[in-house]
């Protein structure tokens, strides 16, 4: 089952289709024999849009003219009626490439929210794979079922969806991945390590710093993982007009972090990370062995009013300090 996307042929009755203006505002339609769409623009029938073929361009009442096409995932996913915010597309790309879904993996999601990842990761494993959806609360697991529906045009045989909470009622074991969406990620690495196969991967979704901070720490103190990894992805597109070719004023910035980790064999404990230590602390040691005193250790803090050296305001300034982020929820 390839979705909306992987329909062919003319448009029919009951298919999605969305509609785009010279303007390049989109609407999303399901197209219904005897039906119209209105704006304020006039109304168009449906009548004239089944059986035309796709990427067609019809006329409203008033002379303005849509072109027709099935949506894309990443279009059907953006307009979606929405209980939790949805996983945007750009990350939801990075997670299928970087958490590395395949082709009949198994696959825990956990939330669910409005279905917008369900959709993503059911297209990537196939219906061969298996995604076992959780949500906490029913009316987003409702709206996450219908959502999935609508873009598949049935049930999914491949997706299981249970309104539940992932760190007490997981049954499942042996998966590939766990992707998890979720305010406090921390707290299921237990069940997660319970359900991952060795060297199945876990990949987190967060909106702020201070839950990345606390997701990759608890990575580490649980003993279970490899070395998480994280990191985020902005978009920028570009004005190309002949030679006026510029990036846009506007783009889709910050949405959300992500952490994946590798999950170790069991009873095994990752070997201690080696880091390279600071210029600053390398400084420090050569002038103290000059000097036949001892440095100061990584962790202690410079006496109050003393500057820091050359060395360590450099090294400050080039990996930026240890500012917030300014964050919004993804």
């Amino acid at each position: 089952m390839t979705g909306i996307h992987g329909r062919r042929g003319p448009l029919q009755d009951g298919d999605t289709v969305q509609l785009t203006d010279p303007k390049g505002r989109m609407h999303t339609i399901t197209l219904r024999t005897g039906a119209a769409f209105h704006t304020h623009r006039g109304s168009l029938s449906h009548d004239d849009l089944i059986g035309a073929p796709e990427g067609s361009v019809v006329t409203s009442g008033s002379g303005t003219a849509y072109v027709a096409l099935r949506p894309l995932l990443a279009d059907f996913t953006l307009s979606m009626k929405r209980g939790a915010t949805i996983v945007y597309p750009k990350d939801a790309a990075q997670i299928v490439a970087q958490a590395d879904i395949f082709p009949g993996a198994r696959v825990i999601e956990a939330g669910a929210g409005s279905g917008s990842l369900s959709c993503w990761l059911l297209r990537a494993v196939g219906e061969e794979g298996r995604v076992f959806s959780y949500e906490r609360r029913a009316d987003f697991a409702e709206i996450a079922r219908t959502n999935v529906e609508r873009y598949f045009g049935t049930e999914h045989p491949a997706w299981s969806l249970t309104v539940g909470d992932l760190a007490t009622d997981l049954v499942e074991t042996d998966v590939d991945r766990v992707v998890l969406d979720m305010l406090a990620p921390w707290e299921c690495l237990d069940s997660v390590a319970k359900a991952l196969v060795p060297g199945g991967l876990v990949c987190v979704y967060v909106a702020t710093t201070t839950q990345v901070s606390s997701t990759v720490e608890a990575m580490r103190e649980h003993g279970s993982f490899f070395e998480p990894h994280a990191w985020e992805t902005m978009v920028r597109n570009w004005h190309v007009e002949g030679l006026a070719v510029r990036p846009d004023h506007r783009m889709i910035g910050h949405t959300g972090f992500l952490v994946t980790a590798r999950r170790l064999a069991e009873g095994v404990r990752p070997p201690e990370r080696r880091r390279r230590p600071a210029k600053a602390a390398s400084a420090q040691q050569a002038r103290a062995s000059d000097t036949g005193q001892s440095a100061p250790s990584a962790g202690s803090s410079r006496p109050s009013g003393q500057e820091a050296p050359p060395e360590e305001a450099t090294s400050t300034a080039a990996h930026g300090g240890d500012g917030d982020v300014p964050a919004s929820a993804g």
